[in-house]
């Protein structure tokens, strides 16, 4: 431990992102657009969904449409305005691509945890 409230080199956290991007490095899925699309999912809407992102409403918009001309499909099925508003639902394709992309996080989180005990093992001898 360190001495007189010092840190030590053990008071080291890891931290780590994932997006998913084309093969030009374009991204496509990061975990802002996870997060979007699990709101719009809950929300039914894209302007609720970025009410509570904090996203704005062109930015999110621009993502989404970017996210779909890389991937070659809808990832949400739009209804205008009206009496009650716009809604927006996700497409089927859109809810596979939440279903892998969090069991690749929970595989992820799980194997870069374990690298870094094993890390911190290694600093400690």
């Amino acid at each position: 431990m360190g001495k007189r409230g010092k840190s030590n080199r053990f008071n080291v956290l890891l931290n780590y992102k994932l997006w998913l991007s084309s093969m030009s490095g374009e991204g496509i899925i990061s975990g802002e657009v996870y997060t979007l699309l699990l709101e719009i999912k809950d929300k039914g809407s894209l302007k609720a969904a970025t009410e509570t992102t904090g996203l704005s409403y062109r930015k999110a918009w621009g993502d989404l449409k970017n996210a779909e001309s890389l991937l070659g499909y809808e990832l949400t099925h739009k209804t205008r305005g009206g009496k009650d508003g716009g809604r927006s639902v996700l497409t089927s394709q859109a809810h596979k691509l939440l279903e892998a992309y969090a069991a690749l996080e929970e595989k992820l989180d799980d194997a870069v945890e374990e690298a870094y005990r094993e890390l911190k093992k290694k600093m400690e001898s």
